[in-house]
């Protein structure tokens, strides 16, 4: 497997080895003793699942702390672009945003840590799932606007499908201290 770092500190892309033979193919998505090795040693407590049909975006999320969720994403079909936005004040790339297109056919995974905002859009009909470093608990839910003209992120959909409650997620603020 490789691991792979990107701009935004502590985040993490992993790409797993396949091995194919007539029959399909085989690859080891997660081992605590190689994740760990390679910079990823949280104990994972809940794993979570999404169906979503083309041009679903859901996000951006995350959970304030002493709540906060690190999340290790992944396509098990389908395609999404996956988005992050390091909320973490004390970071050098406070407030900037990263995109990666995650592929059930490629197998790769990302590991976000806590203090990051996440969310994505369905690029085809579409299960996600991730686990997570801590458990959800309503109290510390929350949430930035997926449209926040601030981060002005472009998400490739001109009309995506939004929940209400997605919606209404305040705008992003430089002066709240989340993380």
């Amino acid at each position: 497997m490789q691991f792979i770092k990107h701009q935004l500190p502590g985040v993490i892309e992993c790409i797993p080895t396949k091995f194919f033979d007539a029959r399909g193919h085989f690859y080891e998505s997660y081992n605590q003793k190689l994740f760990a090795a390679n910079g990823i040693a949280e104990d994972f407590v809940q794993d979570n699942y999404s169906f979503s049909t083309p041009g679903v975006l859901r996000g951006l999320h995350f959970q304030k702390n002493p709540h906060g969720q690190g999340k290790l994403v992944r396509c098990m079909t389908g395609k999404v672009m996956d988005v992050i936005v390091d909320l973490r004040h004390d970071s050098p790339t406070f407030g900037q945003h990263e995109k990666f297109i995650l592929d059930a056919d490629k197998g790769n995974m990302l590991y976000v840590p806590v203090g990051f905002a996440h969310g994505f859009v369905a690029l085809e009909e579409t299960i996600f799932v991730y686990k997570c470093t801590d458990f959800w608990n309503k109290e510390a839910e929350s949430g930035i606007r997926w449209n926040d003209p601030t981060l002005a992120i472009d998400w490739g959909v001109a009309e995506p499908i939004v929940s209400d409650k997605d919606q209404i997620l305040p705008d992003f603020s430089a002066d709240e201290r989340i993380f």
